[in-house]
């Protein structure tokens, strides 16, 4: 029942039976009277009749206005005790009573704050000691964030539901690549909670499962894996090498092993796969192309060799002449088009040039003794090298120059050529002979007190590269010139930001090896183990169907009771309409900072892939449906998911309290609202308010989602 209407029935209740009760007392008093007496009591009451009904009603209005002073004083304040006592209790250990009402309830709020402050300082003392005796554990945690995060391939952890525990960036990375046409991935398709059959088939999956139950069942079986090939949305070509989890506790020895989840190495091989098939097209080109030129020299050749003193011999040597140089200008052109496809198969590493070059310079300087200038290169220059064989090629460079000629400084110099980066190591004199370079690049790696068993050609043909010595004719200073082919940057890693004091982004829940997965009967599941998607919406005015459109959508998902604020959602929409004064000056979104984002056409379709499996949350959401509903008939994106409204939700949990604004239950609950009026930092403030409503909500009875909707139902029924 509503709060207002309870009070006011009591209010009319109270004096009503007040009245009663008077009238009952003066009726039994009229009717114990002698029959004289009654006649003349009767007609004293009859002479005053107004005057005793006028004190009635004030009687009356005293009562009642005494009534609502007690129960203001006495009943409401002990039940914004009761509230009080469940928020410290469930949600916000820092929030204390306000002393209202009598003394007495007072100085019970007064002892309640005091016992909620030991309580905190004994958790936080218990805190503290726990934190404590994780120390290692937090430590092991840590160093595995590092190893996933600083791993060349993409790596997945999934259970046997298909919900993705543990990511790291590079699978993103790769799982998002997309050709160099395109920007960005189309969706976030990666992230803890998320379905695995949205980037890999499910029958596909299944199969290489059975693969390896089959491996286990043998006795003698290695490491059971499998591979197969996945096409991306971006057409990008993944190699997936899949391995079994075992469960901690196995059945009889007897019985297969049991699995209770699957690593997924994940590798692009797209490019690789093109290089592969380029080099055996070139192959293919160049030995068809070169058959003719090769059949005119070994013709002409076997001529002069038949008849020496021919009359045409000098044709004929023309003929090869020719034919050699159109075979040397094909080779040529080949090696300067297709270097990165003639690259050696030797496993090489990208790094960005300017990391080269500053290694290159350190190692110089520390390990020789020699002073070095450098000039900064293109920050996008990125090459595919043995970093570590090509420094000590370069170190050997600069040892020998320093023994046999006493050269002390050394340039550096990196910049781009076409397709080539020329890596130039120049040194003011004096200049080589031919002998002793030829003899520089045949001798084994020696300097700097390190041997290698390579030689500086060794390197280079490592490298699928070459090394030239030569003199600048305008300086006339001598160099060394690297040829190395250049490869395309690595996909930027999604910006970031992180807050002094906070560790790297968790992309890791190893709880989820636990949880179920998702079923129909989802009113049946305990708010705790459901993921939720919470949402907001910025727009040009507040009236949909007038033909206000959104501006911003921001998202954030909840998973296994954690907040992921790295996998969030933030989109800017441009409406194609103007943006409402009012509007523009709550959220700040001006009309500059929306030209060039996409429609409500194309933004949709990604948001609702964000929100796939999750129950939706927001704080009074049904606005923000409206203006997603309007749009179904157009984009054909429809939000089935169940939906929990926080506004609803915070007066479940509160009836008493007078506002229930985001900003009013933020701070009942100890969540600090930051970005307020954006759709980002607005999702990001309802995520943990929610959170924090759900231990509050168990205490109240309501453990499932089908208990939160029916409570906010009711809500909704008696309050709208």
């Amino acid at each position: 029942m509503n709060e207002r209407l309870k009070t006011l029935l009591i209010l009319i209740a109270f004096p009503t039976l007040a009245a009663t009760l008077l009238l009952a007392s003066g009726y039994a008093f009229y009717y114990d009277l002698e029959p004289d007496n009654r006649q003349r009591f009767a007609a004293l009451l009859a002479s005053r009749r107004q005057l005793l009904a006028e004190m009635g009603v004030l009687n009356l209005a005293i009562i009642g206005v005494a009534f609502a002073l007690i129960w203001q004083r006495h009943v409401k304040a002990s039940l914004h005790i009761e509230e009080g006592i469940r928020i410290m209790l469930n949600a916000n250990p820092g929030h204390r009573l306000k002393p209202a009402g009598p003394s007495e309830l007072q100085r019970l709020a007064q002892a309640v704050n005091a016992l909620a402050t030991q309580s905190e300082a004994l958790a936080h003392d218990l805190e503290t000691r726990i934190t404590e005796a994780k120390t290692s554990v937090e430590e092991e945690k840590n160093r595995l964030a590092a190893l996933m995060s600083e791993l060349s391939q993409g790596v997945l952890v999934c259970n046997l539901d298909g919900r993705i525990l543990l990511y790291n960036e590079r699978a993103r990375q790769v799982i998002c690549a997309a050709p160099s046409s395109q920007s960005g991935c189309a969706a976030p398709l990666i992230g803890l909670g998320r379905s695995i059959f949205a980037v890999v088939d499910r029958s596909l999956l299944a199969h290489a499962l059975e693969n390896i139950q089959a491996q286990l069942q043998k006795s003698n079986a290695a490491a059971p894996d499998a591979q197969f090939l996945i096409t991306t949305r971006a057409g990008q070509l993944v190699r997936v090498h899949m391995a079994p989890v075992l469960a901690a506790i196995q059945p009889a020895s007897d019985r297969a092993p049991t699995i209770s989840g699957l690593v997924l190495m994940l590798e692009n091989i797209t490019h690789a796969f093109e290089r592969d098939t380029a080099r055996a097209s070139l192959l293919q080109s160049f030995t068809e192309g070169s058959r003719a030129a090769i059949g005119n020299i070994r013709a002409a050749a076997e001529t002069l060799a038949s008849y020496p003193d021919g009359n045409h011999r000098d044709q004929f040597l023309q003929v090869i002449s020719e034919e050699a140089c159109r075979l040397s200008i094909r080779i040529d052109r080949i090696a300067a088009e297709h270097a990165d496809s003639l690259q050696t198969a030797w496993p090489l590493e990208e790094i960005l040039g300017a990391d080269l070059m500053t290694a290159a310079q350190r190692r110089m300087e520390s390990r020789l003794g020699l002073h070095t200038q450098a000039q900064a290169p293109d920050n996008a220059l990125w090459l595919k090298v043995d970093s570590y064989a090509l420094l000590q090629a370069l170190g050997y460079l600069a040892g020998r120059l320093q023994d046999r000629y006493g050269v002390r400084e050394i340039n550096l110099h990196l910049a781009r050529r076409g397709r080539i980066a020329e890596f130039d190591l120049s040194w003011s004199s004096p200049t080589l002979s031919p002998q002793t370079w030829g003899d520089w690049e045949q001798d084994a790696l020696r300097a700097g007190g390190e041997d290698s068993p390579l030689t500086l050609g060794e390197v280079m043909e490592r490298h699928g590269a070459e090394i030239v010595y030569m003199v600048d004719p305008a300086e006339l200073r001598p160099r060394f010139r690297l040829l190395l082919p250049i490869v395309q940057p690595p996909p930027a890693a999604p910006g970031v930001a992180l807050r002094y004091g906070e560790s790297r982004p968790e992309f890791y829940d190893f709880d989820l090896f636990q949880q179920a997965g998702q079923t129909p009967e989802l009113d049946h599941v305990p708010l705790t183990d459901l993921n939720y998607t919470v949402f907001d919406t910025e727009t040009t005015g507040l009236d949909p169907s007038a033909g206000d459109e959104i501006i911003s959508i921001g998202a954030v998902r909840i998973v296994n009771n954690r907040l992921l604020r790295y996998e969030t959602y933030e989109q800017l929409v441009d409406p194609r309409q103007p943006i409402a004064a009012l509007s523009q000056a709550i959220h700040g979104i001006s009309h500059e900072m929306l030209r060039g984002q996409p429609t409500i056409d194309e933004a949709l379709p990604q948001f609702h892939e964000y929100c796939a499996d999750a129950v939706l949350v927001g704080h009074n959401a049904a606005f923000d449906l409206r203006f997603l509903q309007l749009k179904e008939t157009r984009t054909g994106v429809r939000f089935t998911q169940p939906v929990l409204d926080t506004l609803l939700l915070s007066q479940v949990l509160h009836p008493h309290q007078e506002s229930h604004t985001l900003e009013a239950i933020a701070g009942r609950l100890g969540v600090t609202v930051v970005a307020r009026h954006t759709a980002l930092g607005d999702a990001l403030a309802t995520g943990e308010v929610f959170l924090r409503m759900i231990p509050l909500l168990a205490a109240h009875g309501v453990r499932t989602l089908g208990d939160a909707r029916e409570a906010a139902k009711r809500i909704y029924d008696k309050e709208y």
